[in-house]
């Protein structure tokens, strides 16, 4: 099956990033023919390994000094006429991306094509020919969209063949939304990225946490939290893994609760899998998710979760009192007490971990192929038989 994946910077680092690239690398192991098209270049090579069976192609090459780029005039002074101002990324595309976004898709013939954001989803829908199916893909939810494009969203995705959400919540929503579509949506979770965990250290006196460093991560949450437990258990310490913008205000908040011996802005890493494996529960804090892939990679070393009933994702994954714990969302003191229990409790960080690892085989990368390659399968039928 040929399939193309268009996705706005696949040399960058981020969760949409990393979980496209695990399924063009296993779509392409399976003797698929693949392509992965990154709207923009910013570095020689990926971050994230791809499979070298996938043919890989961009379509606005930005390496080099910014200021002596030639597309330095298009990324300050003339920005997208096609993608909605409220779109996240909207700062990142220009008039030259328009450009070249539009010629590519222009240019296909037959195929799939799954697109990865709104604004190439959007653009997909209103420009690539109808012989290709078109798959939009979500990874936030459809309600974490502002309502402008939520309006784009409801006029132009009823021209694609599938939406493709994370959650089954997130699913009911663009269900309501685009009631009466011929739209096909399906959920189908992200995977886990193959790699060797060891079992977490779960007799340890860590706490691990990981994300970019924004308020959706919820990290000055968790850190307030953590203060109350330092209180009673002084021994114990929380590393956070990542980078981004409030790491300042972050390291702020640590020195002023007088955490600076407790709690540790760890920077972003490559070997998170070794890094997780050295905690003896992990804690999600997230104001917000499209789904939450941290989580279970944490859980496939074995480790207890404390994670906010946010939306959405952690619900999905978690199932309270068995394989981790939930707590209602943006509740500083229920984190507290959540992870005081896996604290005092040494036999209930064992059975959690223990069934979290067993919980979360159901998003090894095999299953989640056979998912994909079902849904286009059936596209390709659906298709046909319109044909």
């Amino acid at each position: 099956m040929k399939l193309r994946y268009l996705i706005m910077n696949a040399y960058g680092v981020g969760g949409t990033i990393r979980t496209v690239i695990n399924q063009v690398n296993v779509m392409a192991a399976t003797d698929h023919d693949v392509e992965l098209i990154s709207v923009f270049q910013t570095r020689d090579r990926p971050r994230f390994p791809v499979d070298p069976r996938v043919r890989m192609r961009t379509l606005a090459d930005l390496r080099g000094p910014r200021w002596r780029h030639p597309a330095r005039h298009w990324l300050r002074r003339r920005p997208s006429l096609l993608v909605p101002p409220t779109e996240v990324r909207y700062a990142t595309f220009n008039r030259l991306s328009d450009q070249k976004i539009v010629r590519f898709l222009r240019s296909l013939d037959g195929g799939v094509l799954v697109t990865t954001r709104p604004a190439l989803n959007l653009l997909s829908a209103r420009y690539a020919p109808e012989n290709v199916v078109r798959v939009g893909q979500e990874h936030m939810y459809l309600r974490s969209h502002k309502p402008e494009l939520v309006a784009e969203i409801a006029r132009w995705y009823p021209r694609l063949d599938a939406v493709v959400s994370l959650t089954d919540a997130d699913l009911g929503e663009y269900a309501a939304l685009l009631d009466g579509a011929r739209t096909r949506l399906a959920t189908i979770p992200n995977g886990l990225t193959p790699a060797d965990r060891p079992p977490a250290a779960l007799d340890g006196r860590i706490i691990v946490a990981a994300g970019r460093l924004t308020r959706q991560k919820g990290f000055d949450l968790l850190i307030k939290a953590f203060a109350e437990v330092v209180a009673e258990h002084p021994d114990w310490r929380l590393r956070i893994y990542g980078d981004g913008r409030e790491h300042g205000s972050l390291r702020r908040l640590i020195h002023r609760l007088h955490l600076y011996n407790h709690a540790f802005l760890m920077g972003g890493t490559t070997s998170l899998e070794q890094e997780l494996a050295k905690g003896a529960m992990f804690v999600l804090s997230s104001r917000y998710e499209g789904f939450g892939m941290v989580l279970i990679e944490a859980m496939a070393h074995g480790l207890p979760v404390v994670s906010f009933d946010c939306p959405h994702g952690p619900a999905d994954i978690v199932t309270h009192g068995r394989d981790g714990l939930l707590v209602p969302p943006e509740d500083v003191g229920a984190l507290t007490a959540a992870m005081k229990v896996l604290i005092g409790d040494p036999s209930l960080r064992h059975a959690l971990g223990e069934a979290a690892r067993t919980s979360v085989r159901r998003y090894d990368m095999d299953g989640i192929r056979l998912a994909w390659e079902r849904l286009f399968t059936e596209l390709h039928a659906g298709a046909a038989r319109a044909g």
